[in-house]
């Protein structure tokens, strides 16, 4: 394997750019792993200084706890032309703050200690089989469940009894409907079909899901939610299947709380709300899936 390491367009941006022969980290074609400096000094802290852990749940806990403060910023990997793999622990939204907690927590578990390591469990949870590009970057989180779960990554909580008296039954098109939001897409429109298909896929199927007016019932819920479990929060607005992510926080006083990356805080937080409450001040929002991290 030969690495090459150079500067970006930006000189505060890292390019490690893998060129292989036959194998490659990132696929047969070379892909380049962005990020800065201060990106992997985290890592390395991070994955450093975390003390054994009983299972995934608590290393999810853990490191999600880790990066309270973090701003939240929107659009992070819209990085470029060309889709890459971007690592930035600089700035997170409500998807990438799951996703390198998970990767961070998977790290830990499995004794994996290098930069390089997180970022191919990040690789591996961000994009479909691994393959880096931007038709198969997982852009509904109903794909990301699926993905993952294939990976051996997560497994969803659910069951035919109360709490999860609801069921959603998906019809996503919103990305090839509005391909104009997108940058990538805007900029190239030969990927739309491909991210249509997608949607064809996920459109029709159904998931058992908790209604927010249960999310009171703590002591239900505590039956089937675990601190470190992932919440996805699932939403009535056309074309869309969730709205947002954050992992499970149970507090002392036993109610449930989202330890997330908040674009209303502005920051990596957990929420002082409840989840109960903090859902009933948002109409679209109709409930929740719970998704264990293994």
């Amino acid at each position: 394997m030969v690495i090459n390491v150079i500067k970006n367009i930006s000189a505060r941006v890292l390019v490690l750019a893998l060129f292989v022969f036959g194998f490659s980290f990132f696929g047969a074609n070379a892909q380049c792993l962005i990020y800065e400096k201060a990106d992997s000094v985290k890592v390395m802290e991070l994955l450093g200084n975390a003390p054994k852990k009983e299972g995934m749940n608590e290393y999810m806990f853990y490191f999600g706890s880790a990066l309270r403060g973090i701003p939240y910023v929107a659009q992070t990997l819209e990085v470029g032309k060309k889709e890459n793999l971007i690592v930035n622990l600089r700035e997170l939204d409500c998807t990438t703050f799951t996703e390198n907690v998970l990767a961070l927590s998977l790290c830990a578990q499995n004794d994996k200690k290098t930069f390089l390591d997180f970022a191919n469990y990040l690789r591996q949870i961000r994009y479909k089989n691994g393959h880096i590009a931007y038709p198969t970057r997982l852009h509904y989180f109903s794909s990301w469940i699926e993905e993952n779960t294939k990976n051996g990554f997560v497994e969803e909580t659910s069951a035919k009894v109360a709490p999860f008296t609801a069921i959603q039954t998906l019809n996503v098109n919103y990305m090839s409907q509005h391909a104009n939001l997108y940058p990538a897409l805007a900029r190239d429109t030969t990927m739309i079909p491909e991210i249509r298909r997608t949607e064809e896929a996920l459109t029709g199927n159904q998931y058992r899901y908790i209604q927010k007016a249960q999310l009171k019932n703590h002591a239900l819920l505590k039956k089937y939610i675990k601190t470190g479990d992932i919440i996805v929060i699932l939403t009535k607005k056309a074309g869309l299947d969730t709205s947002h992510i954050g992992i499970a926080s149970w507090h002392k006083d036993g109610t449930l709380h989202l330890l997330n990356a908040s674009q209303i805080h502005k920051k990596v937080v957990d929420e002082p709300m409840t989840l109960y409450t903090y859902m009933q001040k948002h109409p679209s929002q109709i409930g929740i899936r719970c998704i264990s991290p293994k």
